[in-house]
């Protein structure tokens, strides 16, 4: 397993992948970073938090957009759309525990700032 330090609306977060994903990955922080950014200028004073949590649903967005697309695509050419459910399911766990991730860096990030 490979160690990456991501950097996401200004903090680190240092996570594993497997070996040879590190780029990937990195390419795919600089994603969310730049979401990130578009929801703190678009709202400021928004929380960490908050800021990340607009920044999936701006991910999420594109993806949905892309997807009818496709498929638009796809029926003009006379094929059967493709059926997304199960890659929608592991990305929906994904994301699960993503928020999770999140909710208890900001529970920690809340308690530090109260102890201070």
């Amino acid at each position: 397993m490979a160690e990456v330090t991501l950097t996401i609306g200004g903090r680190q977060y240092d996570v594993n992948c497997r070996d040879g994903e590190e780029s990937h990955l990195l390419r795919l922080a600089e994603m969310i970073d730049a979401k990130t950014m578009t929801a703190r200028k678009s709202s400021p004073g928004l929380t960490e938090v908050r800021q990340l949590l607009f920044a999936a649903v701006l991910l999420a967005d594109e993806v949905h957009d892309l997807r009818l697309e496709r498929n638009k695509g796809q029926s003009s050419l006379n094929l059967p759309p493709i059926d997304d459910s199960a890659a929608e399911e592991m990305m929906a766990g994904r994301l699960n525990a993503l928020a999770a991730r999140i909710e208890k860096l900001a529970e920690k990030l809340a308690e530090s700032d109260g102890a201070s």
